[in-house]
């Protein structure tokens, strides 16, 4: 059973020595399938737009005080973009200036390989889900941290494909 609400509120929220949030995220990815089901090459990524606009970017929010950076990676994705999958290794841990406090939060993205696309999940009525070839995405993301978490993922996929060939 899936929770179908958001969890909303800083009461649990993790924060920086310097006041910054810790926020952290996924870059959900899965590689396309044609008519036939089989799978290729080709490597698809789902952004989601914000929600209080158009912009576009990868899931992520606040980690919070009961749960390991990873099951707070899974609870964003599945929040944010109604998927889930299979958490992998952390690609990095970035710190950016937040544009709405002017002081630096400390971000960390995951991949998440997606095994499960659902129809209803949490915030379906506040965001878009757009899956996109890795040019796409790297164009439309609204944020620096998270364009270079996705070099490092597609670094990190071709380097394991790479070695299975």
């Amino acid at each position: 059973m899936v929770c179908m609400v958001s969890r909303s509120g800083r009461e649990l929220q993790r924060y920086n020595s310097s006041g910054g949030r810790q926020v952290v995220g996924c870059i959900p990815y899965r590689y396309k399938e044609d008519i036939d089901g089989n799978v290729s090459n080709e490597l698809e990524v789902l952004v989601v737009s914000s929600q209080k606009g158009q912009a576009l970017m990868f899931p992520k929010g606040g980690w919070e005080l009961d749960e390991s950076v990873e099951e707070a990676a899974c609870r964003e994705s599945l929040e944010e973009a109604g998927v889930t999958g299979i958490i992998q290794h952390e690609l990095g841990q970035w710190n950016f200036i937040s544009k709405r406090h002017g002081i630096y939060y400390e971000g960390h993205m995951f991949p998440l390989l997606v095994k499960e696309q659902l129809e209803l999940w949490p915030e379906k009525d506040l965001r878009r889900r757009i899956w996109m070839n890795v040019a796409e995405a790297r164009e439309v993301c609204q944020h620096w941290w998270m364009k270079e978490a996705l070099d490092i993922l597609v670094k990190r996929l071709t380097l394991q494909q790479n070695k299975n060939i």
